[in-house]
């Protein structure tokens, strides 16, 4: 009787611009597979993804809309893409949002005496080292004990939600509705908004900014080379001399500082006070974002403007089709499989041997 084995064989690297075909194929794998589901559910794919696009792009309202929904989505995709170039697995983004929030809500609460321009400024500072600090916790964990970031970060996540809903039911709680959340900050703490009559607020441009900033840091600086090379061969990166574990830390607190980020625009930006329900998942969100965008902080930009179109417009669909708007999240999960799928097929090749 001969028995079949399986074994993953390394491929030949494909050109460039096959891989920044990848997300768009994964995006159309993933949309129809996706078809299956709602064929399941009897309704027709094409309808409902006709009204899925046009709740996210088919009016002005629509479209800026999901410029909002774009922001904190950009900055939790270039959070986690930081990480994971240095191999650190920081699934904790979601954590480290809410750690941001929380220290910019701190700062804009005072009602410092500080003209708009620096008072701003003072929240933002505070939310990136908010984050920062939440990250560099498990990062220490993992390179002075070993500790498995995976676990450690996601973990934390439930620490900092936890804690400030009993900050938000506790001290933080508003004296005058009562309800479970901070007062508003101060005005001249508050981003300026970019459009009248709409929600659409500096922090897009921030989160923009930040794109070309990381996009810098990790193609044309030492910083960049070392941590993407502690991420290719920590080995060969310690033959050069690079200091992988100083990498690994310093990804991880400019991830956590970038996923702070995400938190202050939608204190700063959006609700103007802290709340328990800030985020539905930005920092999860982030993790898919960066793998369809290829840890490449353009792709990422692209990748999170996709996912905030199928946010916004999965209102609509499920008001004209009938269907659960929680599709969104079949889409993204589908999404993320088809790319790790594609990913793993690319790289490697499955050969078959048989033996006796």
């Amino acid at each position: 009787m001969s028995l079949i084995s399986f074994k993953l064989e390394k491929r030949i690297p494909p050109p460039w611009w096959f891989r920044m075909l990848m997300p768009i194929m994964a995006v159309i794998i993933s949309l129809a597979i996706s078809s299956i589901f709602l064929l399941a559910l009897r309704k027709n794919p094409f309808t409902a993804f006709y009204y899925l696009f046009y709740g996210g792009l088919g009016t002005k309202f629509a479209f800026l809309e999901m410029l909002v929904k774009a922001t904190p989505l950009i900055l939790t995709g270039i959070a986690v893409s930081i990480a994971f170039l240095a191999k650190y697995w920081n699934i904790g983004a979601e954590g480290q949002l809410y750690a941001g929030a929380l220290l910019a809500t701190w700062a804009g609460i005072q009602n410092f005496n500080l003209p708009p321009v620096f008072y701003v400024l003072l929240v933002i500072i505070a939310g990136f080292v908010g984050g920062g600090v939440w990250s560099f916790i498990p990062a220490y964990l993992k390179a002075k004990f070993k500790v498995d970031d995976v676990v450690t970060t996601l973990l934390m996540n439930y620490i900092m939600i936890y804690f400030v809903s009993a900050i938000l039911t506790g001290p933080w709680r508003n004296p005058v509705s009562m309800w479970p959340e901070s007062v508003n900050i101060a005005e001249n703490a508050r981003f300026m908004q970019l459009i009248p009559r709409s929600r659409v607020h500096i922090g897009f441009l921030i989160a923009v900014a930040i794109v070309f900033v990381v996009y810098f840091i990790v193609k044309k600086t030492k910083l960049g080379f070392e941590i993407r090379t502690t991420g290719a061969n920590p080995k060969a990166a310690n033959f050069l001399g690079i200091n992988t574990l100083k990498s690994i830390i310093i990804a991880s607190v400019l991830s956590g500082g970038v996923a702070g980020l995400a938190g202050v625009s939608e204190v700063a930006g959006v609700h103007y006070h802290l709340i328990h329900n800030l985020s539905p998942g930005y920092g999860y969100s982030g993790i898919v974002i960066a793998m369809l965008g290829g840890l490449n902080p353009f792709g990422v930009l692209f990748a999170a403007l996709y996912f905030s179109v199928i946010i916004t417009g999965a209102q609509m669909m499920s008001r004209s089709v009938g269907i659960p708007p929680y599709i969104a999240d079949v889409i993204q999960g589908i999404t993320l499989i088809v790319m790790l799928a594609m990913l793993l097929l690319f790289e490697y090749k499955i050969s078959i041997r048989r033996g006796k």
